[in-house]
């Protein structure tokens, strides 16, 4: 019989929570449809809390898990912080979470400074714009060329956040540059670069972008988000993916995010950890335990769900 792969403890060190009932998600909004590398998300358009992720989750020895923040309304940049608070406090999910702040505005001293004195968080995710379809390469450069938002980027390290890096794999040239110039703050790359396709010639010049940024040691990268509009989740397809993550990074520095509710337009809980333990099975059982867990929680220091609760 093949290798069931890896069935130790699992950190998720990326999903989503949300309660549309006080309207804080623009983009989740019955009448709206943002540009989306998945396309028509209107599927996601629901509550997902807690014991829906737990629900999902059920079985798979999930044993603590990391938010990321959800386009919450960036006027009130620290409301979405205070949520997932409450929603942990009452559950035990999220143990940490990434959060929400503009780093080129101009309160953002202030944003970072309350951020950071929410003990669970650990990162910030700015989306850095750019060039957003690979036709539209050399366009312009992102924020993270921008001065302005480098400052603000540069107080990350003052409070000790890691910087979340959400941008398709042909900026990651550009993210490595920033990573060099500020080696005090890790980087962590959302979404293995987000692969739009899997087709050939993509894939090598992502290989590439992948090999350059993870260069620098400050760098680590999420085995998460590999869905695409096109294939949905695709085991096979994501095999040299994950593979090629695992052989450039280092088994120590990626980790698995699920991307919950969003991916699970596309399949199951069960199904998505199933495909990427047996991409990994003939891997040594540390690889494989650093890429389920022990990555997430050397970088996000997740407190554990109680036990009672765990699925």
């Amino acid at each position: 019989m093949p290798d069931p792969g890896y069935r130790g403890p699992v950190i998720d060190a990326h999903h989503h929570l949300w309660d549309l009932s006080d309207d804080r998600y623009p983009w989740l909004r019955p009448d709206v449809l943002v540009p989306h590398r998945y396309g028509d998300y209107t599927a996601v358009k629901h509550d997902y809390r807690p014991e829906d992720l737990l629900r999902d989750a059920a079985g798979q020895h999930l044993v603590a898990t990391v938010t990321m923040e959800a386009e919450w309304d960036p006027e009130d940049p620290v409301g979405e912080t205070r949520f997932l608070e409450r929603t942990a406090s009452a559950s035990g999910v999220p143990g940490a979470m990434a959060a929400q702040a503009r780093l080129d505005a101009e309160d953002v001293a202030e944003v970072l400074a309350e951020q950071a004195s929410h003990p669970s968080v650990r990162s910030i995710r700015h989306k850095p714009g750019g060039p957003a379809r690979l036709e539209q390469v050399g366009s312009g450069r992102t924020r993270m060329s921008d001065p302005r938002w480098r400052a603000g980027y540069a107080l990350l390290a003052t409070h000790g956040l890691h910087f979340e890096l959400q941008t398709p794999w042909w900026n990651l040239h550009e993210a490595a540059e920033l990573a060099a110039d500020h080696p005090e703050t890790l980087v962590v790359v959302n979404h293995a670069g987000v692969l739009l396709d899997h087709r050939s010639e993509t894939v090598a010049g992502w290989r590439d972008a992948v090999t350059t940024v993870a260069q620098l040691p400050n760098v680590v990268v999420k085995a998460s988000g590999l869905c695409t509009e096109d294939d949905g989740w695709d085991p096979v397809a994501n095999r040299e993916v994950v593979r090629t993550l695992v052989s450039t990074f280092g088994a120590d520095r990626v980790m698995f995010g699920s991307n919950f509710p969003v991916d699970g337009m596309f399949t199951t809980y069960a199904a998505m950890l199933d495909g990427l333990r047996s991409i990994l099975a003939d891997l040594p059982d540390a690889d494989q335990r650093a890429v389920f867990h022990d990555t997430a929680d050397r970088v996000y220091r997740p407190a554990r769900i109680p036990e009672e609760r765990r699925p």
